[in-house]
């Protein structure tokens, strides 16, 4: 079975790739990989590859031959143009999901445009050094108030156009049939050389 090591410690992202891949999934903690990873590139794509590289490097000193998979996802907001994209994470405050959300919410006052989409672009990075990129996109809209779990991210404002709910509502098994992360899985899945 391959085994592959995904550039993260977010529990709900393993948990995530770990029911949607058909392979041993192991995460940073997992490897021993303790080092920040400073995200400081401007698009999606480049996020995910200073990720990737960093966990092949941390690999290749400890001759560990493994492919690397990292992914950077986010909120965009048609209304702020875009925002919080790539800093969906830290818009407010550094991982501070709650605060996040709030901040969110007081900069959509009084937009009439509330669609929003969630993107997730994925970078598997080989232990040869090439890599194959996948993104998946899911549509809908951001609601005035939060409507079921809150732990998570935005998923609780995050109305989806195809579930009719919010992903706070939804079961992993729906929210993973239509969501950003399991269609850029999904794609990932179905390129001949990943």
């Amino acid at each position: 079975m391959e085994k592959i090591i995904l550039a993260s410690n977010n529990k709900h992202k393993i948990s995530e790739f770990r029911q949607m891949l058909d392979c041993e999934v192991l995460s940073l903690e997992d490897i021993g990989f303790v080092d920040e990873i400073v995200e400081d590139g401007e698009t999606f794509l480049e996020n995910s590859l200073i990720k990737a590289k960093a966990v092949s490097k941390f690999l290749k000193e400890k001759n560990i031959v493994a492919n690397v998979i990292a992914d950077d996802s986010g909120l965009c907001v048609n209304a702020l143009d875009g925002r919080p994209g790539i800093y969906s994470a830290r818009y407010a405050v550094e991982h501070n999901d709650k605060a996040n959300r709030q901040k969110l919410l007081q900069e959509l006052e009084g937009k009439a445009d509330r669609s929003a989409y969630f993107v997730c672009l994925i970078v598997k990075l080989f232990s040869d050094g090439h890599y194959v990129s996948v993104e998946g996109r899911t549509y809908g809209k951001i609601l005035t108030e939060e409507k079921g779990d809150t732990s998570f991210g935005y998923d609780c404002l995050f109305f989806s156009d195809e579930l009719q709910k919010s992903f706070g509502q939804a079961t992993s098994e729906e929210k993973n049939a239509v969501s950003h992360r399991g269609r850029a899985l999904k794609k990932l899945l179905e390129l001949k050389d990943a």
